[in-house]
């Protein structure tokens, strides 16, 4: 089993002169999710190398088991180190992607053409997807096989207005995922704001906020191991 997960390479907070990147818990408690269950796991990142962390997610009100456990992870911590460059990767050699969020990805990775493109492939493989809280966000330009917007009629969810409200940014990111999913004829669904929320519908999987990385993950692998029976 192969896992790509896909990360910002993003660190500016629009014009507020703060760091962005991605958020600790969405890359970390997936990642040992998968790593435990036996998966092969690559990182990648649109420029390669080091991506962005945001702070706020190492920050001691943000931190995990998992986090604690990646900090205190050589071996992990070198991989992130040397993220592999995403435009040099072929969805024929994973068996899925997963995508943490942070604010990042709302500035990259939902426009870039690369990822766009590895999205697609993947859908058009029949392999599934998963995106977690701002992640999902990079959905906004990806087409299904026939044409239309990939979230058109799904059941998704992600990061709520209501949260990014909460955290002072809907006048800072460039666009707001839940009103996005929602123009590209997603059916958003939510669940309280930062607690655990995931909608699966075909080889899409969406979660919430950090709190839902982790219940993903999970999801993400069951569907795995029932494809391989």
């Amino acid at each position: 089993m192969k896992i790509l997960m896909v990360l910002t390479s993003h660190d500016q907070l629009g014009n507020t002169g703060r760091k962005t990147g991605f958020w600790l818990e969405e890359l970390a408690a997936p990642y040992y999710a998968f790593k435990d269950a036996g998966a092969d796991i690559v990182l990648a990142s649109p420029k390669g190398g080091q991506p962005p962390l945001d702070p706020k997610s190492s920050e001691p009100d943000s931190q995990t088991e998992a986090t604690r456990r990646f900090d205190a992870d050589a071996q992990a911590k070198t991989q992130l180190a040397a993220t592999v460059r995403l435009d040099s990767l072929a969805q024929d050699d994973f068996d899925t992607v997963f995508y943490p969020g942070g604010h990042g990805p709302l500035w990259d990775l939902a426009e870039d053409r690369h990822s766009i493109a590895l999205i697609e492939s993947f859908v058009a493989a029949g392999k599934p997807v998963a995106l977690v809280c701002h992640a999902p966000g990079a959905l906004r330009h990806v087409k299904a096989p026939d044409g239309r917007p990939l979230v058109s009629g799904k059941k998704v969810t992600g990061f709520t207005n209501s949260e990014e409200a909460a955290v002072q940014l809907t006048d800072v990111v460039p666009f707001l995922v839940e009103d996005e999913l929602k123009a590209k004829g997603g059916e958003f669904s939510r669940g309280p704001d930062w607690g655990p929320y995931v909608v699966e519908d075909g080889l899409l999987i969406t979660g919430q906020n950090p709190a839902s990385s982790a219940p993903a993950a999970q999801l993400l692998l069951k569907r795995l191991a029932g494809a391989r029976q």
